[in-house]
């Protein structure tokens, strides 16, 4: 055995040895006899090394090269774009590729677009990948330098779009998801540099291995008016982002939420209420025992904001839940069951906790005066879920509708006027979401949110509202920030972008 099989023996790559023989031979020939095969091919293996990954997870932007091996899942069609400053326009076509560690979106530009494109690239096939990984608008990108067919090698990942929720991955794009409906928000507009108005809209998908909050944009915003709170439905040609740690399903022109004939069960985990801790974001599930009027109150820029509050009780114990913005027009009453998602737990009146519903919860009635759910174990099936969605409102018969009455007694004797949390100031939650930002004139403003608009001046939107910010910084289309300034003229002046 030679020098060359001895260091190719000794290094864990993918790449055939007649490739590394090859390799090596050029590398002698570039340094014009300065080093002999081993030294060459000790060369050779370093930059191996450097440049292959051992899966696609390893990838990150800030890597100059990289090579990887990854399984073709979908090729998408040739587009063409124009270039500054010159006549023939850019060509790309986007593929996406996969390994057991994750996916990503490879692309292929001008001369190598277009042959993809006459081509092609037969889903399943494995590729050996050459080029240079940067963040895109729907997770890590590869701009492919070379790209070569490994008919050697497999890679076990499926081949089919339809995913279930638990198994979405950042950078997944075309994907088709099956779920039943927790949550339908309103379509919201804002207005682009250029102008013309944009829309966007959110819902929120259960299956049995979890849920989804799902973005429709422009056209698609329409979708949400056709389903309804319990339906199944069909999310075609989803694409994934991150959003503040956790992954939402992003729908755009290309793709579409359809209802479906299907029995989708959703299997909340609940934490049991005595439990509960200040800080935490949780699910928690019960009886209602009391719920009161919503009411209604001015934010600083004018705008009028509303608030409800219900009291839960589930095997455990029970809490007081303050439901913010749409949240609060659930129809739910007393000896409704009920469950409440992703909802913060925070310090209430009289050193109570309480659990605040803001934009990211999701709030769905179960049964109307149905049984108080086991949160001991911390899962709750829903496989009941939408039957009676609806019909609540009254306290119901017997048992649950004695303890609903004696609860709101209690509640009402205790703070005057039956509200079941004592009047808070605009600026304790000046946008009905429970997170005490505050927008007055002048004021020093931090607001997070997605670029939905990049340019001068960034439009960013947070679930429930837009925030126009002026900034230098260079920002990305679906990018998450959070922007700290001052407030002028309804334009946040921002002092900085993070």
């Amino acid at each position: 055995m030679g020098a060359i099989e001895d260091v190719y023996d000794d290094l864990d790559t993918d790449v055939p040895l007649s490739e590394f023989r090859a390799a090596v031979e050029a590398k002698v020939e570039q340094m014009g006899g300065l080093a002999d095969d081993e030294t060459a091919a000790m060369l050779v293996a370093h930059e191996l090394s450097d440049d292959e990954v051992s899966g696609v997870a390893d990838i990150e932007p800030g890597m100059e090269e990289v090579k990887f091996l990854a399984k073709v899942r979908s090729v998408g069609e040739l587009r063409t774009f124009e270039r500054e400053g010159e006549d023939e326009p850019g060509r790309v076509v986007n593929v996406e590729a996969a390994d057991e560690t994750g996916t990503v979106r490879l692309a292929f530009w001008d001369d190598q677009a277009a042959a993809v494109a006459e081509e092609g690239f037969e889903e399943g096939t494995v590729l050996r990948v050459k080029g240079r990984p940067k963040e895109g608008l729907n997770g890590i990108e590869v701009s492919v330098y070379e790209a070569q067919v490994d008919e050697d090698t497999e890679i076990e990942v499926p081949l089919t779009d339809e995913v279930r929720i638990e198994d979405l991955a950042l950078g997944q794009s075309d994907v088709n998801v099956e779920g039943r409906v927790l949550d339908v928000g309103s379509i919201r507009t804002f207005d682009r540099d250029d102008g013309s108005e944009g829309r966007v809209a959110n819902l929120t998908i259960g299956d049995e291995t979890g849920r989804v909050r799902v973005t429709l944009w422009d056209e698609r915003t329409e979708d949400t008016e056709a389903v309804s709170v319990g339906e199944s439905v069909e999310v075609v040609d989803g694409y994934v982002r991150e959003r503040d740690g956790s992954l939402e399903l992003h729908v755009g022109n290309r793709g579409a939420v359809e209802t479906i004939e299907a029995d989708i069960e959703y299997v909340p985990q609940t934490t049991p209420i005595e439990a509960l801790e200040l800080e935490q974001v949780v699910d928690i599930g019960g009886v209602i025992r009391s719920a009161d009027p919503v009411r209604t109150f001015d934010r600083d820029d004018g705008s009028e904001g509303q608030v409800r509050n219900v009291r839960v009780q589930d095997e455990t114990g029970d809490i007081r839940v303050a439901l913010w913005g749409e949240k609060a027009d659930v129809d739910l009453g007393p000896g409704d069951t009920a469950y409440f998602t992703d909802v913060e737990i925070r310090d209430g009146w009289q050193e109570d906790l309480e659990a605040s519903a803001g934009w990211r919860s999701t709030v769905t009635v179960v049964d109307a005066a149905g049984p108080t759910p086991a949160a001991s174990d911390g899962s709750a099936s829903l496989s009941s879920f939408g039957e009676s969605a609806g019909e609540g409102g009254s306290a119901g018969d017997g048992e649950s509708a004695g303890e609903s009455g004696s609860a709101e007694g209690v509640e009402t004797e205790r703070e005057p006027g039956g509200t079941a949390e004592p009047e808070r100031s605009v600026t304790d939650d000046p946008d009905g979401t429970g997170r005490g930002d505050g927008h007055e004139e002048g004021a020093v403003v931090e607001f997070t949110g997605v670029v939905v608009q990049p340019g001068d001046p960034t439009i960013l939107d947070d679930g429930e509202e837009t925030m126009r910010v002026v900034t230098d910084a260079d920002l990305s289309l679906g990018e998450e920030v959070t922007a700290r300034g001052t407030l002028r003229e309804g334009r946040l002046d921002a002092e900085e972008v993070f």
